[in-house]
This record gives structure tokens, sequence and C-alpha cells, in this order.
């Protein structure tokens, strides 16, 4: 959020959610929170289209979001597939969620969070080999780097920007910024 509030020169966001639960909404809510700390005069559209598979709806909810002038979109579920296209056709930037987006729109995706199930996956190899399997409760957060922001290459993101977004994760990591979310 606070990279696509940097960016926009409309002022106005577009984040498209399947619905308002679980990580596609801390998603949603976090994107959120980085604009309005940046930019609190922010325009933000959200919808939440009900489904996690209809492309279509996604679609949509973009071509409204970008026909009512937002110029940065977000969205989480395998629908934002539809999303992304339209960012594509109509030259609007995309912040990914889940997996690497860039391939698919690479002069429009800026940067995605990425969930990266390394850390976990030798944390439970390690339990196994000391006899524990099971019962614990994994949180995947950026300073666990389950959750990790990987900058798409191919878009040329200002220096500036990107420093303030990698100050900004820093924050989140030791604790110095608080968004609220939860």
């Amino acid at each position: 959020g606070v990279i696509a509030a940097k960016l926009s020169k409309t002022n106005k966001f577009g984040l498209i959610g399947p619905v308002p639960a679980g990580d596609g909404k801390l998603h949603i809510d976090g994107f959120e929170a980085g604009i309005k700390a940046t930019s609190p005069t922010a325009n933000i559209a959200k919808t939440f289209t009900q489904s996690f598979s209809d492309a279509a709806l996604m679609s949509q909810a973009a071509q409204t979001m970008v026909t009512n002038g937002a110029d940065m979109l977000t969205g989480t579920s395998q629908a934002v597939t539809g999303a992304i296209a339209v960012a594509k056709d109509k030259n609007v930037a995309w912040f990914g969620n889940q997996a690497s987006q860039a391939s698919l729109a690479p002069k429009n995706v800026v940067a995605t969070q990425v969930y990266d199930w390394t850390p976990f996956l030798k944390e439970m190899i390690d339990n196994t080999k000391k006899g524990t399997l099971g019962g614990q409760v994994f949180i995947g957060t950026l300073k666990s780097k389950v959750l990790v922001v990987q900058y798409n290459p191919d878009y040329a993101l200002p220096a500036d920007v990107k420093k303030l977004a990698d100050d900004t994760i820093q924050g989140l990591i030791d604790g110095k910024i608080q968004t609220g979310v939860k």
C-alpha cells in the first residue's frame, strides 16, 4: 500500500478480494493501512466478489475501479487473473499476493507479497527429527520470512519508493510500525 500511494497519480486505488475473511481480508486491510498511512486523503474502493474462482467478476470489479480513476490495483485469490488482465490492458499498476504474478503482466506488476513456506517446512522437519509430530500452529509473517515482498525486476520502481517500502517492511518486522490489522 505504501508503494502504491507513492506511485499513484490519481490517489485512487482498487482493492479486490474474494470474501472479507482470512488471509485475503488481511491482505486487503494491510494494503489499505499502507495507503492511508502514506496518503490520508486517498480514495479507496474495495470489493469482495464472494468467489475465489470467478475471474470474470474480478475483471468486472477492476474495470469499474479503473473507469472510476484507480491507477493502482491489488487483489487476492486465484481469480485475480481477471483483474491482472485489466491492469495490463488499461496500463495500471498491480500489486500481487500469494505467488509472483509478474509473468502475467511484466510491465504492470510492481511487487508481490509471496508466501514462502520454506521456514515452516524446515521447522517441521527439525521437529520431526526431535520426535515432535504435529500439535503446533505456525503463523507466517514478514519477520518469520514466510511472507516476502518480491519486487518485479521488469518494473522501474524509483529508488526512493523502494527504500520507503524496505524501511516500512523493516518497521513492521521490528514492531516500530503498527498497522492495527488483525
